[in-house]
């Protein structure tokens, strides 16, 4: 199912506010009615939850406070990338959620391209998971994926990404506005990442800054912004250059959780967004699909090209669409400041694993060392004459 013609930027405009009228005001008299109901389940969850279990590895969570994307792909990669560039064997745990029981979800397939040395585990239960990775790949520090809502498994550190056009999820609630949970929940981190915070004016910025401090005063804050680097074409081995969309008409389409970021992030690049069609977030793209999009693409005007995002394009394996160049910006989270604070609690953490796995070393030779008989002086091995 697509949206022409901006359909996710109405559902944004209702959330927000911005639609007016008797039909929007009763959509979202309804939706906080409903809100009301969800904020009631999260509170019993929460009276009611169990003691995380505690695995014998250090556990980095990466996730959100609301739904939607913030941009967390890119950031697991970078905490990722740095943990590898230091000689630690990192595993990748998600819940898989758009995945079917044949193939993994966009964002594993993503990150299996850019992080083919990250082994990715996927399933509902991230203990078994994470024991799985201990156990039999030997990983020395667990990296969850979208964890900050995931409180089965503990954790050492927690760090929430929040975008800054969207921080607060219209202040509501789902369904209501994007919240998971309330905006409290940020007692439990240990740090916030804020992304996107070029897409924002300074004063925007300063004062959701401002607003951290005063509730949140212990809580370190990064900034960080998404930029291209370069264009990734099925077929392609390495990345193309950014110019091939500067200037150029470009038909976009995208199934994340913000297409309008995918949109202005096209338009940084200097590229003319002429159309757009939007997917609901981890589409999974049948043939009628492809048929559909294949027809679009070649009623276009002449010199028109294609774009998606690459967790569409590595569920099309495609680099034209009906006769139409298709190409997808490849993101990487930049640091703007706070990098030194961020690379201090990864490096606890680092240190960590290395001490984890010092101590089950020391515990198998003390092991070994109770199971030998007393006086035992190894294997008898007959004199010779």
């Amino acid at each position: 199912m697509a949206l022409k013609g901006g359909g996710s930027r109405d559902w944004e405009r209702l959330l927000s506010g911005e639609a007016r009228g008797p039909i929007a005001s009763l959509a979202r008299l309804g939706l906080w009615l409903a809100s009301g109901l969800y904020g009631a389940g999260w509170w019993l969850r929460e009276a009611f939850r169990k003691k995380p279990v505690q695995l014998t590895r250090p556990v980095i969570s990466v996730g959100n406070l609301t739904v939607g994307g913030t941009g967390k792909t890119p950031a697991v990669a970078w905490i990722a990338r740095w943990l590898r560039d230091r000689d630690i064997q990192v595993a990748l745990l998600s819940r898989g959620y758009g995945a079917d029981d044949n193939r993994q979800n966009d964002e594993a397939l993503l990150l299996e391209e850019i992080l083919p040395d990250v082994p990715h585990l996927q399933g509902a239960d991230r203990v078994e998971t994470g024991k799985t990775a201990i156990d039999e790949l030997e990983s020395q520090l667990l990296l969850l994926d979208d964890g900050f809502q995931h409180r089965g498994l503990a954790r050492d550190l927690d760090l929430v990404l929040i975008d800054a056009t969207c921080p607060w999820g219209h202040g509501h609630l789902l369904p209501r506005g994007l919240l998971r949970e309330p905006v409290g929940g940020l007692k439990r981190a240990h740090a916030v990442l804020l992304t996107r915070c070029d897409q924002v004016e300074a004063d925007r910025l300063a004062d959701l800054r401002a607003l951290l401090e005063r509730r949140f005063p212990d809580l370190p804050v990064v900034l960080t912004r998404h930029h291209a680097v370069g264009l990734a074409r099925e077929g392609e081995e390495d990345l193309l250059p950014l110019e091939e969309l500067r200037g150029r008409d470009v038909a976009a389409f995208s199934g994340i959780g913000r297409p309008e970021a995918f949109r202005k992030t096209l338009e940084q690049l200097g590229a003319r967004v002429v159309d757009q069609r939007v997917f609901p977030d981890h589409f999974a793209y049948d043939r009628e699909t492809v048929r559909d999009l294949r027809l679009w693409a070649s009623s276009l005007p002449e010199g028109t090209v294609m774009a998606c995002t690459r967790k569409d394009l590595v569920k099309l394996r495609m680099a034209d669409l009906g006769g139409r160049p298709l190409y997808a910006p490849h993101v990487e989270l930049e640091i703007l400041e706070g990098q030194e604070i961020l690379e201090a609690l990864l490096e606890k953490q680092r240190e960590a694993a290395l001490a984890a796995e010092q101590v089950d070393n020391d515990s198998v030779i003390h092991l070994r060392e109770l199971e030998e008989p007393s006086g035992y002086a190894g294997p008898y091995i007959e004199e010779q004459p």
